[in-house]
């Protein structure tokens, strides 16, 4: 009966299969913004911007200059993961480009959408009101003719799902590794610097934590410059020597 319900749910709503997938009510470490995305999703460029959405996610998901932007409930959250964890965005740090990209690419638009041009921008300066719109006067005028290239796209995560997915301490290394690109955006690299800064940090600590435990496994290893490790005497060595072996 309760497989049932849920095919039928998922007909009514038109919702692919791989779509499906997606599921809702989950907090993947910071903020719980209810999806999960358990897999790397397609993301295809929204024509003449340098922004990229997800076509078959049904929530408002996408990518602009090396993080992922989510509009969930009326609010906005970013991640350097396709699956996060999320962090909560005020509507003065969320870049103007993300805000461009016209409405016909919210899969979930909220009800406030409602009669709003498929191919405008969503009215933010009207939803936000007059403080928003005074401090980002003509947000939406742009050269449509200039507009800036699009980041590379993240693909190298693709390898890192279901249990390989990696916890939110793990990711800054992963993507130090993988992912060489710079955010141009000004407000962009406000939520990205911050994260980058810690990462050196974060490392050591962890090489730290590791000589920690290893220490623990094998209390005879001395620890060489380099972070190498030389095996002490163990006790066959040292019976070896008494008797002269």
């Amino acid at each position: 009966m309760r497989s049932l319900i849920l095919a039928i749910t998922l007909a009514i709503a038109g919702i692919t299969p791989a779509a499906a997938q997606l599921s809702f009510g989950f907090s993947s470490g910071g903020v719980s913004i209810g999806v999960n995305v358990p897999t790397y999703p397609q993301l295809v460029r929204v024509p003449g911007y340098p922004v990229y959405y997800a076509p078959n996610l049904p929530t408002n998901y996408f990518f602009y200059d090396g993080l992922y932007w989510v509009f969930q409930d009326g609010e906005w959250y970013q991640s350097s993961w396709y699956n996060g964890p999320w962090q909560l965005v005020p509507p003065d740090a969320v870049p103007l480009f993300i805000l461009r990209v016209p409405v016909r690419y919210y899969h979930r638009p909220p009800a406030f959408f409602h009669g709003w041009a498929l191919n405008a921008a969503p009215r933010w300066d009207e939803h936000w009101g007059r403080g928003w719109a005074e401090h980002h006067r003509n947000w939406n005028r742009w050269d449509h003719a200039h507009a800036p290239a699009a980041a590379p796209l993240p693909t190298y995560q693709r390898r890192y799902t279901g249990d390989r997915y990696p916890r939110a301490e793990q990711q800054f290394a992963e993507r130090d590794r993988n992912y060489r690109y710079q955010p141009r955006d000004n407000v962009v690299r406000q939520h990205y610097e911050p994260r980058a800064a810690q990462a050196p940090q974060r490392q050591e600590q962890q090489r730290r934590e590791r000589e920690e435990q290893r220490a623990e496994r094998h209390p005879n290893e001395q620890p060489q410059p380099g972070g190498s490790y030389r095996h002490g005497p163990t006790q066959r060595d040292a019976e070896r020597w008494g008797s002269g072996g």
